[in-house]
């Protein structure tokens, strides 16, 4: 692991040993996320784990299909954008009829983007409840599964790359056993 000024949550570094080859894009300090920005714009905070993980991390992309949209500094707006997008999308589905009861945030208990694929899956936070450490992690299958976890973020990364959670509706061979780890 790189020398850093700062140390990283147990649960980060629970992460980076089921996923090793990230370690070697990790910020040197911690970055600097305008999190009043994101908060003003998306009307809610962000559970803890999503910021030390952004604040340790750049925008990933894991086994080049798993993309977590962590904001870049300076860059807030394109997160939000983000979520914008899938919302509407989640919001068509919903009228088509296949949003499994789901609705967008920020509808009450509303699904608010945190990651996607690149063939059409998403993963987002069920906001469920006042305090975002509390949400559930929603994935929509791009074959129209969905399946719900009660873990942050965070811990979710870490048990679908320990082979502690079966994760479904997922491409045959996700995740992989040694993945590889881009930024964009």
């Amino acid at each position: 692991m790189p020398n850093t000024p700062y140390r990283v949550s147990r649960s980060i570094s629970s992460l980076e040993s089921a996923i090793p080859a990230m370690v070697k894009f990790r910020a040197a300090e911690p970055r600097e996320v305008r999190w009043d920005l994101l908060r003003e714009e998306l009307g809610v905070e962000l559970p803890s784990d999503f910021r030390a993980l952004a604040e340790a991390y750049p925008a990933l992309v894991l086994e080049d299909f798993l993309i977590l949209h962590l904001p870049h500094p300076g860059e807030e707006s394109r997160f939000v954008t983000d979520h914008r997008r899938a919302a509407v999308i989640l919001d068509d589905w919903r009228r088509e009829g296949y949003a499994a009861d789901y609705v967008p945030f920020p509808e009450p208990g509303g699904l608010l983007l945190w990651g996607s694929s690149d063939v059409g899956d998403y993963f987002f936070w069920r906001t469920w409840s006042e305090s975002p450490d509390d949400w559930s992690i929603v994935v929509s299958g791009e074959n129209g599964d969905w399946s719900e976890y009660h873990v942050g973020v965070v811990d979710f990364l870490a048990s679908l790359y320990s082979d502690d959670l079966g994760l479904w509706g997922m491409p045959e061979g996700f995740p992989t056993n040694d993945p590889e780890v881009a930024t964009f």
